[in-house]
């Protein structure tokens, strides 16, 4: 990260000498001055989008027509943008027009005041024309200006506030947070790939819990993720959850994920027990919630795709959705579909969460330390053993090719599995006496 800053102070000097106004920018100056490590550097300056791309040999006008251009030094990139002050917002996203304009006016036009610092670097200045500083020292999340006006102005600033508070363990001041409250409900009129980026990184930046706790309180859970709402309020039997309702055991999940937690973890966490709401019941005085795993992997899937998740995710978290109880019957399984389970492309993410889920109720870890246990025992070619008869192989003894064959060869790994089959000679013994018809034929 050292030569990633030497390298936007390089950006930054050549544009000062050019005569050209120019400093660090937003989130890299907030988070120096918490000290904590900037994951990005952005540059700010006076020099016109033209000038910028005449000054650096490689760049790309990512918006230029924002004032914004991506210049790339030895293959980083950095974003340089134009002060600006812009034109009325008409979509809840982008204003329809920008002027170029002072460091002063392009400060008032951003987000948040800790955001909305400025800081030469060759000197060491803060430029602060917003008292980013003193919401620093006071740790808020405040809007510049007018906070409704803010949010009016793209709808997503609602969510980035939750996620900044969480991350930097902040509050969000009194007139930010009643704004965030009154529009909660429009944050959906905005692109579903931003919100479900911000609810990505809330989720994986090290304050998943309080950065869920802020969405349940200020109703913006309600609006994106309806159905992890619903889990407030959804008793649970006490001799298994002595730690209260779904969403109070949800949350205690969430608080133990990681900063830099995997997206398919973050969301299984999440999401484990989306489907108890719906299949809630009681009988003979004890609460339910039969086939949850299943309709909870159905839902989780409609979350993911809402918020324009990969394919990839979504199969991987409702994998994790739908298997979360499974271990539970570990002890009990064929060796054969013990093995299958503990070679299954997410078992350590499934393990993860068996974990997380026993930590955040009765904290019985017996079937998560069996699965552990069993797969340290078990080599990796038990778990995976090689095939010592291929499909050429049974089409030489008789068999047609076709399902049959791959029939057979799925009984030949089953036996292996089970130990039962070691060698390749074990394994053509197992054809020739479980299968005699296509032997036979030859």
């Amino acid at each position: 990260m050292a030569d990633r800053r030497a390298r936007a102070i390089g950006i930054v000097r050549r544009l000062r000498e050019a005569g050209y106004e120019t400093y660090l920018a937003g989130g890299c100056v907030r988070d120096e001055l918490l000290g904590r490590e900037p994951l990005d550097f952005d540059v700010a300056t006076a020099a016109p989008p033209d000038r910028v791309q005449a000054l650096f040999r490689r760049t790309v006008p990512v918006g230029a027509q924002f004032g914004v251009v991506l210049v790339l030094e030895d293959g980083d990139p950095f974003e340089v943008a134009t002060f600006r002050s812009d034109d009325a917002y008409v979509d809840g996203r982008r204003p329809s027009g920008v002027r170029f304009a002072s460091a002063r006016e392009d400060a008032m036009r951003r987000d948040f005041t800790i955001n909305g610092l400025f800081r030469d670097p060759l000197d060491g200045r803060i430029v602060d024309f917003v008292d980013g500083q003193i919401d620093l020292h006071a740790g808020v999340v405040r809007a510049i200006g007018d906070a409704r006006a803010r949010i009016a102005e793209d709808r997503l600033r609602m969510l980035r506030a939750v996620r900044l508070a969480a991350r930097l363990r902040f509050t969000i001041e009194t007139e930010t947070y009643a704004a965030i409250v009154a529009s909660a409900a429009t944050v959906v009129d905005i692109a579903a790939e931003r919100i479900g980026e911000e609810v990505i990184r809330i989720l994986t930046e090290g304050a998943a819990r309080r950065g869920a706790e802020l969405l349940a309180d200020t109703g913006l859970l309600t609006a994106v993720l309806p159905e992890v709402a619903r889990m407030r309020g959804v008793a649970q039997s006490p001799d298994f959850h002595p730690e209260g309702d779904v969403w109070v055991h949800t949350l205690l999940l969430l608080a133990q994920l990681p900063a830099g937690v995997s997206e398919t973890l973050a969301l299984g966490a999440l999401l484990h027990d989306v489907g108890k709401p719906v299949t809630a019941s009681v009988q003979e005085n004890r609460i339910t919630f039969w086939g949850h795993p299943a309709i909870g992997a159905d839902l989780a899937v409609e979350i993911c795709q809402r918020l324009r998740r990969s394919r990839a995710v979504w199969e991987r978290v409702a994998y994790l959705v739908r298997c979360h109880l499974r271990l539970v019957q570990a002890p009990d399984m064929r060796l054969s579909t013990l093995k299958r389970m503990l070679r299954e492309d997410g078992f350590d993410e499934l393990l993860a969460l068996a974990r997380m889920d026993a930590l955040a109720s009765n904290r019985d870890l017996q079937w998560v330390g069996f699965c552990e246990r069993r797969r340290a025992e078990l080599a990796q070619e038990e778990i995976r053993p090689p095939r010592l008869v291929g499909g050429h192989d049974l089409i030489a003894l008789g068999h047609s090719p076709g399902p049959r064959v791959g029939e057979i060869l799925r009984a030949l790994e089953e036996a292996q599995l089970e130990g039962r089959v070691r060698t390749r000679e074990e394994a053509l013994r197992f054809v020739a006496e479980h299968y005699p018809a296509a032997t036979s034929s030859r």
